[in-house]
């Protein structure tokens, strides 16, 4: 039977949430204990073990080459280049080892993952054309510094970039070209310091703008054209003014920047960002259906607490997963789990037909594996051992009782029983190094205190030759000399942004920049990075009424109360708008 909603305290943070009856259907059904984190820590948890950005200078250890990692040196990991990681030198049950019941599970599979040989970098390799410098992506052409994104061809510097062509320094998007400096774009093409803007050409600084065209600092239009902060101009006399805002000088645009911000908090906002849902909550949540509290999702089904979902075949029944899915169900607490999964439990990256398996890493086109790390075309598998499936069974449930007997805790007291996913603690990658700071951040002294990692930033050998203020005004004013230059960042390390401190323009920038007529940018990729994230909203909801004056609506809603956004309910703000 079924249990009726029950209010529990978060073993992490001591707040109230609550669990309710068809969680525990969900629960019952994949045959897991409740959760005793609250869905945000479970959130932050799995988050801290995706490093989707901060790169590193190492080596493989195979073949010996100097290769890019999300693995920093003193990260403690066996790395290997993609194609020796992918290659057949080596043979993951070859570092089998029995189960131990003198020792807590967790602390086992820590060093089984330790010993392993890792990917430098995560996505499927074989796919990627041109484009060595990627990370979470496949099926790119002439791409560098993309992550997290599939399809791609000639884009640089972004994140959640989908089926886009010429594209420079964008976070969320989809079927796009020649884009620069954009959150939350689809289907655009030549559109520049845009936000939740669809099917537009041709704009600069607009927001949440459909169909539209040649539009300067507009908010709210739908299929309008030659128009500045939302007043109409002929065809001549908008190409004039736009002339006077000289967008291709870098301090006038911090001055539209400015100025566009301003103008669009004076209109209503919709209080979710989502397309062709039914039933829905969370925020930026498209093409769904019956999903709950969820993320940056598509085509997702039956599911709560999931973020990061990619775009593709649909992924159904699943809660608390994170990044990738497509043709995937049945997945609880993983991370970068996909292709054709199903009933992944407790696990992180694991693709290509990989079925019926529990606290696993790394594994590929594998079935039934309980606490396995890099094995390819395996089954029944526990610490990379291979078992009969008689045998198989019944050691895995002796595990799990075990687990619950002789528990893992961590340095905060916190106790790791059969149904937790793993311990931030064990993450490879310091806390700050994660997306989990990106949505979540935290400061040194935090991090410590929580019993996280930190990861101090690596001695850079370098040295600046140019600093940010000494940058040419205008594309105009620089030549190739720029590409053999340094530059500085304008955040000098000050930030909390994981910044590189320093930069380089590469040749195929360049020629974007001179082909937009655009100035140089003046901060790293993972400062740009981050100031894209401030037009994204968080990974919250809060419960708030429409701010249309008499109307009764509440919802839930990624706009925090104290932020100066007018937020409509859906009704009053189509009313607006359309």
């Amino acid at each position: 039977m079924i249990k009726g909603a029950e209010k529990r305290i978060c073993q992490n943070c001591k707040k109230d949430f609550t669990i309710e009856s068809d969680d525990f259907g969900f629960y019952e059904k994949i045959k897991v204990p409740s959760p005793t984190f609250c869905p945000e820590c479970r959130l932050i948890r799995r988050l801290a073990f995706r490093n989707e950005k901060s790169l590193y200078r190492n080596e493989c250890k195979q073949c010996k080459k100097p290769i890019i990692s999300v693995f920093a040196r003193d990260s403690g990991m066996f790395v290997f280049c993609r194609p020796c990681w992918w290659g057949d030198s080596w043979e993951g049950l070859e570092y089998g080892v029995d189960f131990d019941e003198n020792k807590d599970f967790f602390s086992q599979l820590k060093n089984l993952f330790h010993k392993i040989p890792v990917p430098s970098l995560f996505g499927i390799y074989q796919t990627l054309i041109n484009s060595d410098y990627t990370n979470m992506a496949a099926d790119l052409k002439n791409c560098y510094m993309i992550t997290h994104g599939d399809y791609d061809e000639d884009c640089l510097y972004g994140s959640v970039i989908q089926r886009s062509k010429n594209s420079v320094d964008n976070t969320m998007l989809n079927g796009s070209e020649l884009c620069y400096e954009n959150v939350d774009c689809q289907k655009c093409y030549q559109t520049l310091y845009s936000v939740d803007c669809e099917g537009c050409h041709d704009i600069y600084f607009c927001k949440n703008c459909v169909g539209c065209s040649n539009c300067f600092g507009c908010v709210n239009l739908r299929n309008q054209k030659y128009q500045i902060f939302n007043q109409p101009y002929s065809r001549e006399d908008y190409e004039e003014k736009i002339k006077s805002f000289k967008p291709n000088s870098y301090k006038s645009i911090q001055e539209i920047k400015q100025q566009s911000s301003n103008f669009w908090n004076k209109f209503p906002q919709k209080y979710t960002h989502e397309r062709q849902n039914s039933n829905v909550s969370g925020d930026y949540v498209y093409n769904s259906k019956n999903v709950r509290d969820s993320f940056i999702v598509f085509n997702l089904e039956n599911s709560r607490f999931c973020s990061f979902v990619v775009q593709g075949a649909k992924t159904a029944d699943c809660y608390d997963f994170t990044h990738y899915g497509t043709s995937a169900e049945l997945l609880y607490e993983s991370l970068q789990v996909g292709n054709h999964v199903s009933n992944a439990k407790f696990s992180w990256y694991a693709a290509l037909s990989t079925n019926d398996i529990e606290y696993s890493l790394f594994c590929f086109g594998c079935r039934n594996c309980f606490g396995c790390v890099g094995l390819h075309k395996k089954q029944y598998c526990i610490l990379n051992k291979q078992y009969t499936k008689e045998e198989y069974e019944k050691m895995v449930t002796k595990i799990k009782k075990h687990m619950d007997k002789m528990p893992y805790v961590d340095k905060q007291g916190l106790v790791y029983k059969y149904g937790e996913f793993f311990p931030i603690e064990l993450s490879p990658f310091g806390y700050n190094a994660t997306t989990a700071q990106e949505y979540f951040p935290l400061n040194k002294e935090e991090v410590i205190r929580g019993g996280y990692g930190w990861k101090e930033p690596e001695e850079k050998n370098y040295k600046i030759d140019i600093l940010p203020e000494n940058l040419p005004d205008t594309i105009l004013d620089v030549d190739e000399k720029i590409l053999s230059q340094t530059i500085g960042c304008e955040h000098k390390g000050q930030c909390n942004e994981t910044c590189m401190t320093a930069f380089k323009i590469i040749p195929e920038e360049l020629k974007f920049y001179k082909r937009m007529d655009l100035p140089l940018p003046r901060l790293c990729s993972n400062c740009r990075h981050f100031q894209r994230n401030k037009f994204r909203n968080p990974m919250k909801l809060w419960h708030r009424k429409c701010m249309k004056k008499g109307c009764p609506n509440e919802f839930e809603t990624s706009y925090a109360p104290e932020r100066p956004e007018i937020v409509y309910c859906e009704d009053c703000y189509n009313k607006e708008v359309y």
